[in-house]
């Protein structure tokens, strides 16, 4: 591999809170031609369907930025950014935009009363503006309200304790539009393994509050059930985005389609990943953390998967590495590289900032040699 110039494609995640894929991307290029500079390094930044997913995406070419006016996810008004395809045929919404988590202070952390009803709101401007494919993701929410805001944006009539719910009103455009939901979570809605238990705590329950939260759902599960004759809330993936999977999929024959889609595989294909892998002689991709979570469609994995059947050497640079996420990626033949030796904190992340990916990269460089 080494006898002449590598045709080298840079294809990683974000590092959640500290930097966004193209700017991890952009570190890695520098660091790999310093040590070989003839290589012809190809940017190829992703995302799993969260936060820095529209970045991703935009930076791949044939994108325009748009705002929304909605309402955050305690109620404030936002402004959440989506993508619009240039020839308006198409768009992108994320829901870390509208109701994400990183819109809240950790003091205002508010599992309770966090609301998906800017996400609903987003999904609506879209089709205002005359766009009926869309792709939602939904990674990153604050929220754990089982997507009665989002549906509450859509026009639906739902009562403050989730116990009743009326879809009279629902925008009846949704019947031309096809929706894919783009999330890596398998979750169902209820239970010890649902959305309050697994993902509360993050948004600021504690164990007293996710049982509350848990029950709430139920109750909600059960009004939404009745309203549309399905009862969704054992699918994998009911529990994404504190239930908003759950929403979605109970109303699905609303759409003219609707989809569960893993995230990563909706960002390769809107950013042209398999055509430029064809052509790449190594992929190097890399997420914040490499752990027990990876081997679950996180984006390290859905570039190391592609790259195995592509038959194209494949090396993962993380934040932080474990021996579950190191032996997940082993199995599709993965090479693993960790940036930092020992434990650091994210505020020690982001002071360091991008030199570590850079040193990370270099270092790989120069094995090759």
């Amino acid at each position: 591999m080494t006898a002449g110039p590598l045709r080298v494609l840079v294809a990683p995640d974000s590092f959640k809170g500290t930097l966004t894929s193209v700017q991890v991307g952009q570190a890695v290029a520098a660091g790999w031609r310093r040590a070989r500079p003839d290589d012809a390094v190809r940017l190829a930044p992703l995302a799993d369907g969260g936060e820095g997913t529209l970045v991703a995406i935009e930076s791949s070419g044939g994108w325009s930025r748009r705002l929304a006016s909605v309402h955050g996810p305690l109620g404030r008004p936002a402004r959440a950014a989506w993508l619009a395809r240039v020839d308006e045929g198409a768009a992108f919404v994320e829901m870390a935009q509208a109701s994400g988590l990183s819109m809240l202070h950790p003091r205002e952390r508010d599992a309770w009363n966090a609301t998906s009803l800017g996400t609903g709101e987003a999904v609506r401007t879209v089709i205002d503006q005359g766009i009926r494919d869309i792709v939602l993701g939904i990674g990153g929410s604050a929220t754990t309200d089982g997507g009665a805001g989002l549906l509450r944006g859509l026009g639906a009539r739902i009562d403050p304790e989730l116990t009743s719910v009326d879809l009279e009103d629902l925008d009846p455009r949704l019947i031309d539009v096809t929706l894919r939901v783009a999330s890596d979570v398998s979750n169902p809605l209820l239970g010890p393994t649902g959305a309050a238990a697994v993902y509360g705590p993050q948004k600021g329950a504690t164990p007293e509050l996710v049982a509350a939260l848990d029950a709430r759902l139920a109750r909600f599960a059960d009004a939404l059930s009745a309203a549309t004759r399905r009862d969704e809330r054992n699918t994998p993936g009911a529990g994404a985005a504190g239930g908003v999977g759950f929403a979605l999929l109970s109303i699905a024959t609303r759409f003219r389609s609707l989809e569960l889609v893993p995230g990563v595989e909706v960002v390769m294909e809107a950013t042209g990943f398999d055509e430029a892998i064809l052509g790449s002689d190594l992929v190097i991709t890399g997420e914040g953390r490499i752990d027990d979570q990876t081997g679950f469609g996180k984006t390290a994995m859905g570039v190391a998967r592609r790259a195995h059947a592509a038959g194209v050497r494949c090396v993962a640079i993380g934040g932080g590495v474990t021996p579950e996420g190191r032996e997940a990626l082993s199995n599709v033949d993965a090479e693993v590289v960790a940036v930092h030796d020992a434990p650091v904190t994210l505020e020690e992340a982001v002071a360091l900032g991008t030199a570590p990916i850079e040193a990370a990269a270099e270092r790989v460089a120069r094995s090759l040699d």
